[in-house]
């Protein structure tokens, strides 16, 4: 194998899972969008006289980002490897009109400091969650979210 790696200079492959391995939960999604509006509300606290300023600036910019960007790329996957026309009828036009969104909104929440921003974002995944749940036949309800940003996100009904 590693002749193979060498003769080929085979890159890491990242994905999940492309198998495809059939588990598929919006659940990291939501939790990404919670941590966005998170690092948001940190940083607007942040008092800039205080010498730590830029390090913690930093870090919780570079956090928003990842996580801004983590939350598209989880809503990617379910988008590309779930969703079907065929299988999913309505809510497949749904899904793509609430992923184009979550694609633009984790855009701008990569590119701006907005509570408002983020708990746009939160509010468009909760809705995408609502919708992939559906195409399950699985009840949901919207609970407090256990964060210190509150709000509420949708899970699956026990």
């Amino acid at each position: 194998m590693q002749l193979l790696r060498n003769f080929f200079k085979l890159e890491k492959a990242y994905a999940h899972c492309d198998i495809p391995c059939g588990i598929y939960d919006p659940h990291l999604a939501q939790v990404s969008a919670f941590t966005v509006l998170r690092m948001a509300s940190l940083i607007n606290l942040l008092d800039k006289s205080a010498a730590d300023y830029d390090h913690k600036f930093s870090r919780y910019v570079t956090i928003k980002e990842e996580h801004a960007e983590l939350c598209k790329h989880e809503i990617r996957i379910i988008w590309g490897d779930y969703f079907k026309p065929a299988n999913h009828g309505d809510h497949f036009n749904k899904a793509q009109e609430l992923t184009h969104k979550i694609m633009l909104l984790g855009s701008k929440n990569r590119q701006e400091i907005s509570e408002t921003a983020a708990n746009d974002l939160i509010t468009t995944v909760n809705e995408f969650s609502e919708v992939f749940w559906a195409t399950k036949n699985v009840s949901t309800t919207k609970l407090n979210a256990p964060y210190p940003t509150g709000g509420q996100m949708v899970v699956p009904k026990a």
